[in-house]
């Protein structure tokens, strides 16, 4: 069988069974199979995750060909979506019937499915992250049943399944919350380290997107803002940190450099002492990093295990390029972060145990309560995610 590998190259897997349905009677048909009735099935979108949630020795089934916007209504600013659409092909469909995503990552590249399922985010004091958009969804559950659920259909299905993990079936569409289409200028400086961590309440409130990226060693960082604006787009458009044109065009950027990434989201008002923390032990521990430090703000949510539930966060990336080990550093950075009250990104490299996920999430037993009811056989458990089981 084909080996699955995801976009940084670091996790694989060859799973006895491959499959690339086009619609949903093909997933319940896969499902239903006899001979793989006890398989275990995992769910890939576009590989971009950096943790191992996909691999299976069992069933992969990949949602490549389930793309594209099914409906859009600009009045109520909402949106259907099948689950395998990535991201950066929702800009254009979107924007000609004047809606927008209420926000987005620097990278969209990713399944729309696999961004929710994660807990993916972008930017923003105000602004919350992708499974926080999501108003309904379609799941073909273990036995190929296909259930709808939302705030007034099988509700609580709905409140932990908007952050997914892959563990309670294949969701097979979205309905995302809009906006208004908007367009956005954005402005790239470099400013001392220290001033930026000295004033950064009044640096994250003053626009709509602020963040910095500094450079292990140096004395100063690179900001970046975006704030929205009615000026009309310029094009061509120009190079990062000087580009004014409608959100998607703005927002995501190219990053084809290879890498693996931990970020931990603490508590907004811990996130400059943290960031000083790991910047002395990386100093100290790790002084030849090449690779930046990333900090940015992510507004509360309600998502049972968003790693901003019920707090505003600040959150923090370490990246390390996939010619170089990274567990070194990753797990010296993650006792800062513990020590901070961090909760880890889904989506990226973490070392956490069940015990340490439950002290970190509030809602972690009501999860797996609910998670376990619809998957009771625990067929979209994948070694890791077994491994989280209360």
């Amino acid at each position: 069988m084909p080996l699955w590998t995801n976009w940084s190259g670091r996790i694989a897997c060859r799973p006895d069974r491959f499959e690339r349905p086009q619609n949903e009677n093909d997933i319940a048909e896969a499902l239903s199979q006899p001979e793989r009735s006890d398989a275990k099935v995992r769910i890939a979108g576009a590989g971009h995750s950096h943790a191992p949630l996909v691999p299976t020795n069992d069933l992969l089934i990949d949602l490549k060909a389930l793309d594209g916007v099914i409906e859009i209504d600009s009045q109520r600013q909402w949106a259907r979506i099948r689950a395998g659409t990535r991201i950066s092909a929702l800009g254009r469909p979107l924007r000609e019937a004047g809606v927008a995503l209420l926000n987005q990552g620097d990278i969209d590249r990713q399944a729309i499915s696999g961004a929710t399922a994660t807990g993916t985010h972008g930017t923003g004091r105000r602004l919350q992250n992708f499974s926080a958009m999501v108003r309904g969804m379609r799941i073909v559950l273990h036995d190929g049943r296909v259930i709808e659920c939302d705030t007034k259909r099988e509700r609580e299905l709905f409140e932990a399944s908007r952050l997914h993990l892959g563990a309670f079936g294949i969701v097979t569409e979205l309905t995302l919350a809009l906006r208004p289409a908007y367009r956005l200028q954005e402005k790239l400086w470099l400013e001392s380290l220290d001033t930026i961590l000295d004033h950064i309440e009044a640096l994250t409130q003053a626009t709509r997107h602020f963040e910095f990226f500094w450079m292990p060693g140096s004395t100063r960082a690179a900001c970046k803002s975006l704030e929205e604006t009615e000026q009309a787009a310029i094009y061509p458009l120009g190079p990062e940190g000087e580009r004014l044109a409608w959100s998607d065009e703005v927002l995501a950027n190219d990053r084809p450099e290879r890498h693996t990434e931990m970020e931990y989201s603490v508590p907004i008002q811990q996130g400059p002492e943290c960031f000083r923390a790991l910047r002395r032990m990386i100093t100290e521990s790790f002084p030849n990093l090449r690779w930046p430090l990333e900090y940015r703000t992510l507004a509360a949510d309600d998502v049972w295990l968003s790693s901003a539930y019920d707090r505003p966060c600040a959150t923090l990336s370490v990246h390390q390029g996939v010619d170089a080990p990274d567990e070194p550093l990753f797990r010296a950075c993650e006792e800062i972060f513990r020590d901070y009250g961090g909760r880890p990104h889904w989506g990226k490299v973490h070392f956490c145990n069940a015990e340490e996920l439950a002290s970190a999430h509030p809602r972690w037993n009501d999860w797996w309560r609910v998670r376990d009811r619809w998957d009771p056989t625990g067929r979209f458990l994948n070694d890791l995610l077994a491994t989280w089981r209360p």
